[in-house]
């Protein structure tokens, strides 16, 4: 029984109206009111992190995806934080975006998935740290032989510290620095970190004495106990330090991202004692017997100095026998000397004679006269040249000063305002005409296009079908039964499934397969699929 239009309008008049916003707020109020606290185990997927300080991720499995959001004040104290691929459980509760009409997970706490979920995220922060060089060899710092002070960053309250302590007073009286922090829980990890940048900051040779050596020590436990030991930011402390750092977290087989930026890696606090401060009676021993090698390795070494002096003694000749030759020299020499003393002195007066004959008063007069008459004749010429070279320029400078008409100038600057306007008026037309030329051309080509486009085919009633993986099938050979296809119309795309031959034949393999669609116009494909094909039907275009 078909109903009229009048008492269809009657029905409709009976329900309420409402707005969106209206509609948005009771649907958020029926969704926080039933959901207002549920745990979600996922996938971690998209992750970001904008400006704001907000945190928005999704959950996701094998065939829903939840979108989740942590709140800045909520973010900055998560025990873990959220990584791409990571299985998480996360606790919150659900509300409604109205913005885009979605619904989401306001996120409270997070927490792995299990110990395996760590496991992976643990090698993945160490895969990353590593590519950054943070764990090799050749940037570890060596360990000082005998500090003065000791730096340990522990709990204070823990049997680590008493044992530790000792050790140092077993081996070594030392000078010992304690920052207290918490070595297990969603603090934990800051706190390390600000340790040992603490102790780092301290000023050489300032009221606190700055540490030599740090040790960061901590017993043993699971590894969700020692999990803050392998967060980013105490693995970034631990490599910016410039005192060596000693890591003695766990036990011998526990092994955390500390271990591998650390300078050294003690298996026990107690060992990092040992290593960091050696045993004060070993050391007296020690300096005994370097003692005694070097008091034995004196007396070996003046022995053997003696003996050699004692085997060059008896080869050098008598001192006597290695003066007199150079004596007999000396006196030839000094028998040689007055002689030619009194030959010299001769040969210098003789010289002297015949040079005063030409040192005359007259003959330096005559030279210094014609020294100043050459310089008059120099000093002629030159003024004579600079003269002419003023001349000259002084022609020139009245040439080029007649040539410089401020009427000519004038009539040449109107002449080029006249030019440079015509190029103006040439150079606007042709700007024109080209953007009229690009607009007919660009016309033409997007008319083309459309004619070109198959989404015109479309229009005429056929259907491009794609497989899974989106690329087009043209014949029925390339599909199977129950294969995923993807059938695209005129107005937008729908999802089908491959059911079977419909008895005609395909173009190939003589076989033809349906398809049927998936979704709310199941009942109108299943109709064309009764209906037998025509002699006329053209089947697929594309």
């Amino acid at each position: 029984m078909s109903t009229s239009p009048s008492e269809a309008g009657r029905a409709a008049g009976n329900v309420m109206e409402v707005t969106v916003s209206e509609l948005a707020r009771e649907l958020r109020r029926v969704i926080e009111g039933s959901f207002d606290r549920v745990r979600v185990r996922g996938e971690v997927g998209r992750v970001s992190r904008p400006g704001s300080g907000h945190l928005y991720f999704d959950l996701k499995d094998d065939s829903a995806v939840l979108a989740a959001v942590v709140w800045k004040g909520v973010a900055s104290g998560l025990k873990i934080q959220p990584e791409q691929g990571l299985e998480v459980i996360a606790t919150g509760r659900l509300t409604i975006f109205p913005g885009q009409s979605r619904y989401q997970m306001i996120v409270e706490a997070i927490e792995p998935a299990g110990v395996g979920a760590l496991m992976a995220l643990l090698e993945e922060r160490k895969r990353v740290l590593g590519a950054e060089g943070l764990f090799a060899e050749e940037r570890k710092k060596p360990l000082p032989f005998l500090p003065r002070v000791v730096g340990i960053v522990t709990s204070p309250s823990g049997a680590v510290i008493r044992d530790m302590l000792h050790g140092f007073m077993e081996r070594f009286p030392i000078h010992v620095l304690v920052w207290p922090v918490r070595v297990q829980g969603e603090t934990s990890a800051a706190e390390v970190a600000r340790a040992v940048r603490g102790f780092n900051a301290i000023v050489p040779g300032g009221a606190i004495a700055r540490p030599d050596v740090l040790i960061v020590a901590r017993g043993g436990g699971s590894i969700e106990d020692l999990w803050g030991f392998n967060e980013e930011i105490v693995v970034r402390a631990v490599a910016e330090s410039r005192i060596p750092v000693i890591s003695a977290v766990g036990h011998e087989t526990d092994w955390t991202l500390i271990d591998l930026v650390a300078d050294a890696r003690a298996p026990t606090p107690t060992k990092a004692a040992e290593w960091a401060v050696p045993k004060r009676l070993e050391l007296i021993e020690r300096i005994g017997e370097l003692e005694q090698r070097r008091r034995g390795a004196q007396v070996r070494h003046l022995a053997g100095l003696r003996t050699r002096l004692v085997a060059a003694a008896r080869g050098l000749p008598r001192p006597v026998d290695l003066v007199a030759l150079a004596r007999q020299r000396l006196d030839t020499a000094a028998t040689r000397l007055e002689r030619g003393l009194i030959a010299g002195a001769g040969r210098h007066a003789n010289r002297l004679a015949r040079v005063a004959g030409r040192l005359q008063p007259v003959l330096l007069a005559q030279r210094l006269s014609a020294a100043r008459q050459r310089v008059a004749a120099l000093e002629r010429t030159r003024l004579g040249g600079l003269a002419r070279t003023l001349q000259t320029h002084r022609g020139r400078l009245d040439r080029v000063t007649a040539r410089l008409d401020p009427k000519a100038l004038n009539v040449r600057v109107a002449h080029l305002d006249e030019r440079l306007i015509a190029l103006d008026a040439r150079g606007k037309r042709a700007f024109a005409g080209f953007l009229a030329q690009s607009r007919r051309q660009l016309e033409a080509n997007g008319k083309l296009l459309e004619s070109l486009s198959y989404q015109g085919v479309l229009a005429r009633g056929y259907a491009v079908v794609r497989n899974a993986s989106g690329v087009p099938v043209a014949r029925v050979a390339g599909i199977g039964e129950g294969d995923r296809l993807e059938i695209e119309l005129a107005d937008g795309r729908i999802g089908a499934v491959a059911e079977g031959p419909t008895g005609g034949s395909g173009e190939g393999t003589g076989q033809g397969r349906e398809v049927a669609e998936r979704g709310p116009t199941a009942a109108t494909k299943r109709s064309r699929r009764e209906r037998k094909p025509e002699p006329d039907d053209q089947g697929q275009l594309f």
